[in-house]
């Protein structure tokens, strides 16, 4: 594997970005003053300063240590999230492939793949009919204890219970 080039030659940016560059190199080394620098860029002082800090910034950053080996950068998490996926998919279809094969070999009935389990339930009753039944019972005989309202009650709850569902 050949060696990466090294030295001022291999430094990239735009003709602004090496303006200000020089610009703030010269300040620095006390070629220039800031006022002079600030000028030769056609900024104000309080911008140059500003840039020049932004420069400093960048230089300590690029000298900072860096971390050994592959670096994490989006573009490679996504390619590991992506090889993660399509491993845990190939583990679910195998995993899947050996339920089916255990249901075959216990004798259950197969489960067509994406059937959903429906949970069976009762039918309910139908708020209407208890309604209905209260509306028959008249409410002056109730009041009257003792003459068969109990029983006539009963009969029309008995008769309510055979009715079709549809009524």
């Amino acid at each position: 594997m050949a060696a990466k080039k090294t030295g001022v030659s291999t430094l990239k940016g735009s003709k602004r970005a090496r303006q200000i560059a020089v610009a703030v190199l010269e300040a620095l080394s006390g070629e220039l003053g800031t006022t002079e620098a600030a000028t030769q860029l056609g900024v104000s002082l309080s911008r140059y300063y500003q840039l020049e800090t932004r420069a400093l910034a960048g230089l300590l950053e690029a000298v900072e240590p860096r971390a050994r080996g592959p670096q994490k950068t989006p573009e490679r998490e996504v390619q590991t999230l992506l090889a993660e996926n399509r491993q845990l998919q190939k583990e679910l279809r195998r995993h899947q492939a050996l339920l089916r094969a255990a249901h075959r070999s216990v004798g259950l009935p197969g489960n067509k793949e994406g059937a959903k389990h429906k949970r069976v339930r009762g039918k309910r009753g139908s708020r209407g009919k208890a309604v209905r039944q209260t509306l028959r019972r008249n409410p002056d005989t109730e009041e009257e204890k003792g003459n068969g309202t109990e029983e006539r009650n009963a009969v029309a709850d008995r008769s309510d219970r055979s009715e079709p569902a549809g009524s």
